[in-house]
């Protein structure tokens, strides 16, 4: 506990440098409790900022707004247009870096129009070891990233959130709906509707976490292995068919390893990575 406690007055050292700040918010634990440290340190000389886009699921929307009405921070929403750029549409592994820059743009304009000294996100120690395009795009922009300066882990945020009563601290990690799309398969609003209908409809069966990876004609269906076994059953699958099958899959399948964080990256090699 002291080196947590060592960390997280690393991050408020850290913020209190600062005369004023964009925070980008999604809503997830990560954006959440840096917003929150933001306001704690700052008051209203932060803002937290959600960009509103396809891929942002309408769930996540909401629970976004709940929890700012419980913390108070300072919040406005902004839109963002990566369905544009035809390098975002193509889907290649590093779709992420043109979403992430069109939201840093995005970002960047609004802090000079405002008076902001600087932009932060929330990506913490723990997504090093993970494939993140967006990444280079933050390092393009020169925006902050307090949690992970601070070398505050996923597990570590889940603690200091929950130590202040952040509702989402145990929240299922959730990325943008594209994440859910095979890599060479275009991004098209029809094909994340999709997805979020589908996960919707995972949602209203009872399963926690999952994901619907779309691969065309093939859902993949990623349910956490604690859920697998209720998943297995052929019940079960009857509803999966009857769910997906309208949804205009040719195949629906259920992932026997269960969920687990970037599948879609495990396949790349070395050589289909861009150079950060």
């Amino acid at each position: 506990m002291r080196e947590l406690e060592l960390k997280e007055r690393r991050l408020k050292e850290t913020l209190s440098e600062l005369s004023s700040l964009v925070v980008a918010y999604s809503g997830g634990v990560d954006s959440a409790y840096l917003a929150y440290a933001a306001h704690q340190v700052l008051g209203g000389r932060m803002l937290a900022v959600t960009a509103l886009s396809a891929s942002y699921a309408g769930r996540d929307r909401e629970e976004a707004e709940a929890l700012v009405g419980r913390c108070g921070f300072p919040h406005e929403f902004i839109e963002t247009d990566e369905l544009s750029d035809p390098n975002y549409r193509a889907n290649r592994p590093d779709r992420c870096f043109f979403c992430k820059d069109e939201l840093f743009t995005k970002l960047d304009a609004l802090a000079a129009e405002r008076g902001f000294a600087a932009v932060a996100y929330g990506v913490n120690a723990d997504d090093q070891g993970d494939w993140r395009p967006g990444h280079r795009a933050a390092l393009k922009h020169r925006v902050l990233a307090p949690l992970l300066d601070a070398g505050l882990t996923k597990a570590d945020i889940r603690e200091l959130a929950r130590q202040a009563e952040i509702p989402v601290w145990n929240r299922p990690a959730s990325a943008c709906l594209a994440s859910r799309i095979a890599y060479g398969i275009q991004v098209t609003p029809e094909r994340l509707a999709v997805v979020e209908r589908g996960e919707e409809a995972l949602r209203a069966l009872g399963f926690r976490q999952f994901r619907v990876r779309h691969h065309d004609q093939l859902v993949r269906i990623e349910i956490a292995p604690d859920e697998l076994p209720r998943a297995l059953e052929p019940e079960m699958a009857r509803q999966f068919v009857a769910i997906f099958k309208p949804l205009g899959f040719a195949f629906v399948t259920l992932d026997l390893e269960g969920y687990r964080r970037g599948s879609l990256n495990t396949h790349l090699t070395t050589l289909q990575k861009p150079v950060p």
